[in-house]
């Protein structure tokens, strides 16, 4: 009993942390608004607590994404179709990126603070890869389809934080818009050479 207070206490911090991290983003204007003392003040924490946590905000950020991010995986991984691994696999490219671009609209503040966090890169990013690697792996079992790892790259950029808050915040583009230009990008991309006389499916 002396050693599981602790850990309960540590898992209730955190969860305090994540859900006080979720409201402020939620109302943030930029992705600069929010401090790690904020959040500590929100969660009724010390700053020591959250960076004995998640280590700085960047690591923080990532807790809160992947927290967000988990009924996704878990279509991906096991659920039916369409994001799920018995979806013929145009399909589910075209599946898997509307996934990923409705996740980063309901999701925009947190999405690019966490693309503009960290040591540059956001293609050297845990999430970015393994996105990549699952997409990859998606249009490896297109037939025809060459250089996977790059229309891959590609697919995704269309999807990346940045892009997502210029269309929908700047431009004012609706949800729905951009959804059927993602879908129409992708089909295109998937049905041009070379894949002559294949159909991307929609």
């Amino acid at each position: 009993m002396v050693e599981r207070k602790p850990r309960k206490d540590a898992a209730r911090n955190r969860e305090a942390v994540l859900s006080a991290a979720d409201a402020l983003f939620a109302r943030s204007e930029g992705t600069d608004d929010v401090t790690m003392a904020d959040i500590a003040a929100a969660a009724g924490v010390g700053k020591g607590t959250l960076f004995r946590a998640f280590g700085d905000r960047p690591g923080l950020l990532r807790a809160l994404y992947e927290t967000r991010l988990e009924p996704v995986r878990e279509a991906v991984e096991s659920g039916p179709p369409p994001l799920g691994p018995s979806t013929p696999p145009q399909q589910r490219v075209l599946a898997l990126l509307d996934a990923v671009l409705c996740f980063k609209l309901d999701n925009r503040r947190l999405a690019l603070a966490l693309e503009d966090s960290g040591s540059g890169s956001p293609y050297q990013a845990e999430h970015y890869e393994r996105w990549h690697g699952l997409l990859r792996t998606v249009l490896e079992q297109i037939p025809g389809l060459t250089d996977s790892d790059f229309t891959a790259h590609v697919l995704l950029a269309a999807t990346r934080a940045d892009l997502v808050e210029h269309l929908a915040g700047r431009e004012g583009v609706p949800r729905d818009t951009m959804r059927a230009q993602l879908a129409n990008f992708t089909t295109r991309a998937l049905g041009s050479s070379p894949l002559q006389g294949s159909t991307a499916e929609s």
